[in-house]
């Protein structure tokens, strides 16, 4: 009887040590958990409750003249004939940094490849690079732009133009890549961006887009969708948002920023929205979305874009 009341008293402390520790690990992370946890209950409520997304329309349109200023920047490197007089099936443009030389290299030697494009799967697919101005640092004798000069007499693929390259950008890179199809390449059948560290599986997606296009499919979005997202408010975070650059609930649907697809109507659509909204929101795909739900385009979502570690044994279009 001794040793089962040993045992059982030795049984219990274990069970409020585990207890103390559980609930201590709770306390920690209570207010992380808390915000997180209201933070989506909010996000829903608005997005199928209120539903009330005319209201971020409208609070984010501005005068076309102050609009023009997130667009509006001088190209240092541009190929406005590169489409011309060509029957261009996919534009496809790979958002990039300056310094990512060797991603690049790698891009233009396998998936991005067009001539192997052109010759094996015989379409004209136009791969550019998108680029913002590169950091200059005291005493460079060859300097970044120069080694971006050096790089786009090689191969001719860069856009680029005269805003800084960073990720509070990244919305003027979005806005770099519709209008430039718009004024250079309209005639394209279908718009892609990517990130420059993701795989593109270029025999998949141009079958796929082949068979899209013969079958006169219009308002084409795809990707990976991210439905009813709420703002991140933490400032520690890379992607906070504050209220007075983002003051509602919910984001409007919007596809992952790493590759998505959009078919030329879309992209005209989207150009369009751009002229009359405030582009200081720097998170480029939740931009994305609110460009489309202002001119009623819905993202879809397709498989082939969820391959993030499942590539080597699941079809895809994209990965990293």
């Amino acid at each position: 009887m001794f040793v089962m009341f040993r045992r059982l008293r030795r049984c219990q402390c274990v069970q409020l040590m585990t207890t103390c520790l559980v609930l201590s690990l709770i306390m920690m992370c209570w207010e992380q958990i808390d915000n997180t946890v209201v933070s989506h209950v909010k996000s829903v409520s608005f997005r199928y409750l209120i539903n009330r997304f005319s209201l971020v329309n409208k609070s984010l349109t501005i005068p076309r003249e102050q609009a023009r200023i997130f667009s509006n920047f001088p190209y240092l490197l541009d190929h406005p004939e590169k489409c011309k007089d060509q029957d261009v099936l996919l534009l496809l443009f790979v958002k990039t940094s300056p310094e990512n030389i060797q991603r690049r290299e790698a891009i233009r030697s396998t998936w991005g490849n067009q001539s192997y494009i052109q010759d094996s799967l015989g379409v004209t697919v136009k791969v550019l690079f998108v680029l913002g101005a590169p950091v200059v640092s005291d005493g460079d004798t060859f300097g970044p732009q120069e080694q971006l000069e050096f790089e786009d007499k090689l191969y001719s693929d860069l856009i680029q133009q005269d805003f800084s390259d960073s990720f509070h950008n990244l919305t003027l890179k979005l806005l770099m890549q519709f209008h430039w199809m718009h004024h250079r390449c309209a005639h394209a059948r279908f718009l892609m961006t990517a990130d420059d560290d993701v795989f593109v599986h270029m025999p998949n997606l141009v079958q796929y887009l082949r068979d899209t296009h013969s079958k006169g499919l219009t308002d084409l979005w795809i990707g990976r969708v991210h439905r009813g997202s709420p703002p991140v408010r933490s400032r520690s975070s890379k992607y906070y948002v504050p209220y007075n650059m983002y003051q509602w609930l919910s984001y409007p649907d919007y596809t992952a920023g790493a590759g998505y697809v959009v078919s030329s109507d879309v992209a005209n659509k989207i150009y369009h929205a751009t002229l009359t909204l405030n582009a200081s929101l720097y998170i480029d795909d939740v931009f994305m979305g609110i460009c489309a739900n202002a001119v009623g385009v819905s993202p879809q979502e397709h498989v082939f874009f969820s391959g993030e570690g499942k590539a080597p044994t699941t079809p895809v279009f994209t990965t990293r």
